[in-house]
């Protein structure tokens, strides 16, 4: 599926960039999961979100009153706050400039009925739900990639947890091995979720490791191996080189691998989170996102920004940092968490 891609490499990444994947790792760890029944997920969404609702929907409440005339200068508006939650300039005028579109098409003046227009031109933007799928090739193989501290080691703990407890038996790879704490950390994780964990000595080479674990996963028929990755540029070789080449090692093994490119993004970095996606997908085609702590941001935009800036689908998001707070993404579900008014909540 995405044989021959890893031979593309970038150019080095500019100061700005690479101060960002120089920051520290700051995964929290945890080893309490909670259920649904602590109020459901949305109601968990909802919460999640709320920074979010209170930043973009609660300003776009007060202007769709009823009685005030749909105007360009309404319009500009809405545009200005989606831009401030980091919903992005190019996907913000894209929404706006559809939404424009219905409203003269429909016929409409009174503002209070764009809140329907405006959440299905989101929805029309996020795209069909596409959650990740571990059938076919055995193992299933995932290729984690993100900065130091987006979440990147929380997030594999999650989904080794997720699988593990659906029954498949899970392998993951630590592929980070020029940062100690990051195999220590991942290793607490694999032992909470009770998954195997292939690692090499601080400084290995990652490819080895990588391939050590597929022929591991191969012995043991595993389902699903998760590969951990550098989430830095480190001094003898930049970070995407390193990457391309756990890809085509990946590849001889096994000519399908990796079967999903998973990118962590931090849900509070907002736009620097697209640059880092866009400089990651020129070295190794992202085919699905994971956004992290949107608990933390009143940014959540973000969200909808990645379908349209970097193609790739979002497939998981994390409101909070236990166990199941890492879930297959529903556009739907994410749409009415964000727009739900405080007082329909509460009734």
């Amino acid at each position: 599926m995405l044989r021959n891609l890893f031979n593309r490499k970038t150019d080095n990444l500019s100061e700005e960039q690479q101060s960002r994947v120089e920051e520290p790792a700051t995964e929290s760890l945890t080893s309490e999961a909670t259920t649904d029944k602590e109020g459901g997920w949305f109601s968990r969404l909802r919460e999640g979100l709320s920074k979010t609702r209170n930043n973009i929907i609660g300003q776009i409440s007060g202007l769709l009153r009823v009685g005030r005339t749909i105007d360009e200068e309404l319009m500009e508006e809405i545009e200005e706050i989606l831009i401030q939650a980091d919903v992005g300039v190019n996907t913000t005028l894209e929404l706006m400039d559809n939404v424009r579109e219905v409203v003269r098409e429909k016929g409409l003046n009174d503002a209070s009925e764009l809140a329907e227009i405006l959440k299905q031109e989101i929805l029309n933007i996020l795209g069909d739900d596409a959650p990740i799928n571990v059938d076919g090739g055995q193992p299933h193989t995932i290729l984690v990639l993100g900065i130091n501290g987006a979440g990147k080691t929380t997030t594999i703990g999650k989904l080794a947890h997720r699988f593990k407890s659906e029954g498949s038996r899970v392998i993951v790879a630590a592929g980070d091995t020029f940062r100690a704490a990051a195999a220590d950390q991942l290793a607490i994780w694999c032992d909470r979720a009770g998954v195997e964990l292939i690692q090499g000595g601080e400084g290995a080479d990652p490819a080895s490791v990588v391939f050590d674990a597929i022929e591991a996963s191969k012995s043991r028929q595993a389902d699903l191996l998760i590969v951990d990755t550098a989430g830095r540029l480190h001094t003898k070789k930049p970070l995407m080189d390193e990457l391309s080449k756990i890809g085509r090692v990946m590849q001889r093994a096994i000519p399908e691998a990796p079967h999903e490119v998973l990118l962590v993004l931090d849900g509070t970095a907002g736009q620097n989170a697209i640059m880092q996606a866009k400089v990651f997908n020129e070295a190794v085609p992202i085919t699905g996102v994971a956004v992290t702590k949107l608990d933390g941001t009143a940014k959540g935009g973000i969200v909808i920004a990645v379908k349209k800036e970097i193609g790739a689908p979002v497939r998981l998001i994390g409101i909070g940092e236990k166990l199941d707070d890492l879930r297959d993404f529903v556009g739907h579900d994410f749409v009415e968490a964000l727009f739900e008014r405080e007082e329909a909540a509460e009734n």
